[in-house]
């Protein structure tokens, strides 16, 4: 079976913290980098959209670049709870269709 190539690096790997206090708009920020050496197109989604935005949530990174993504949270009257934590997902994909 053939290696999976590493298409994006994210920086946090694995979570995103939003610090509060959550009565304004909060950003935080995830860094997309291309280790390879073609273009990638990508695409940033959450799960809780309407309490969420993502800037740039899609776009193409040039190989052997990095670009910063922004991560708004809007006020809330609750704080979300263990049940409701959302979630992000970095999708890649070769710009052009796969090799």
């Amino acid at each position: 079976m053939a290696k999976v190539e590493q298409v994006l690096s994210l920086e946090p790997q694995h979570e995103l913290k939003f610090r509060g206090p959550f009565t304004d708009v909060v950003t935080t920020n995830l860094k997309l980098g291309n280790p390879t050496d073609r273009n990638v197109c990508f695409k940033v989604k959450t799960t809780a959209p309407r309490r969420y935005c993502v800037r740039p949530n899609s776009g193409i990174i040039d190989a052997g670049a990095s670009i910063n993504v922004s991560g708004r949270r809007w006020t809330a009257d609750e704080e979300d709870s263990a049940e409701q934590q959302p979630h992000f997902s970095a999708s890649p994909n070769w710009e052009g269709g796969r090799p």
